[in-house]
């Protein structure tokens, strides 16, 4: 007996006689965030034939989302845990930091891996419960049901893989942040209390957000770069923000730089890759997904159509 099925207790089944390992930690990966810039959290797709493997202890935390088109066998084990079971698509597995894994599947498989480093989580449990949390603990979880992680986790999926990952910093970082709660809330051993705010922000608060975005359309715009303006958490502003204006951050960004755009097109003389770039859009093709989204129009129609007015 192998030391995975001595692991689990099960015996070694005859669908495995022709299964091959996977040695490397990237065999298999077909897309992966690494590299561009994404802070706290690391986002991989993996298509592999049956297979097995053992995953030393990790110093993130890592969930993955089964996107297998055909439910199959999966035997799992998380530090002393194991689990045996039919994993189909939109299941979840949680794998704290610190604790040793090891899997079989009998079937292809298809997942999206996430990896979450723990002094994120603690950063945002110290934000949303004002406390001092030295040490976040997760409880290890064996195909979970969870659609509002599943919808947080396809959006940075679909970010990655159609915005090629490039997107606006505080998109991204609102995903994180909405993950990381998601977590804290759901599979934390100690229960995180939800300090909510609420009655939105003040005129003057909202001026000075408004105003620093205006004055920064064609750079980086962070969360932390608009919450530190006003001294409160990236949680409490999100949901303030939300609660003033009707929008999230991001948006109210997109759209004020769509409006920064429409304004170039119409009156300056500057290429559609020249407007993308000094409105903060990081390629052509970036800048004409969120116009056509927002105006209905590519950049070039509403140039032409503009053009005579």
């Amino acid at each position: 007996m192998d030391v995975l099925s001595e692991q689990l207790k099960i015996k070694p089944v005859p669908n495995f006689q022709n299964i091959r390992k996977i040695y490397s930690p990237d065999e298999g990966m077909i897309f992966s965030s690494q590299g561009l810039g994404w802070d706290s959290v690391v986002i991989k797709e993996y298509q592999l034939p049956p297979s097995e493997g053992t995953d030393p202890p990790s110093s993130q935390h890592d969930l993955t989302l089964c996107l297998a088109p055909r439910p199959h066998r999966i035997h799992q084990v998380i530090g002393k845990q194991h689990y045996v079971g039919i994993y189909s698509k939109g299941d979840i597995c949680l794998t704290p930091a610190g604790l040793e894994g090891g899997y079989r599947a009998e079937g292809e498989d298809h997942f999206l891996q996430i990896q979450i480093e723990p002094q994120f989580l603690e950063q945002v449990a110290q934000q949303i419960d004002e406390i001092k949390a030295n040490h976040v603990e997760l409880v290890p979880k064996f195909r979970i049901r969870n659609p509002n992680l599943e919808h947080i986790i396809m959006m940075l999926y679909r970010e990655l893989t159609q915005g090629m990952g490039y997107g606006s910093k505080l998109y991204i970082e609102s995903l994180t942040n909405a993950l990381a709660i998601n977590l804290l809330r759901d599979y934390c051993v100690t229960k995180i209390s939800l300090n909510l705010y609420s009655g939105g922000l003040s005129d003057g608060q909202l001026l000075l957000i408004t105003d620093y975005i205006n004055d920064n359309l064609a750079g980086e715009i962070k969360l932390s770069n608009l919450s530190e303006l006003i001294g409160i958490s990236q949680f409490h502003f999100s949901r303030l923000f939300k609660q003033t204006v009707g929008i999230s951050p991001h948006q109210y960004l997109m759209r004020q730089r769509i409006e920064r755009a429409k304004l170039l097109l119409k009156n300056s003389p500057l290429s559609v890759v020249e407007v993308a770039l000094s409105c903060g859009f990081s390629s052509h093709s970036h800048f004409g997904k969120y116009f056509r989204q927002i105006t209905g129009l590519t950049p070039k129609e509403y140039r032409v159509n503009r053009r005579g007015e």
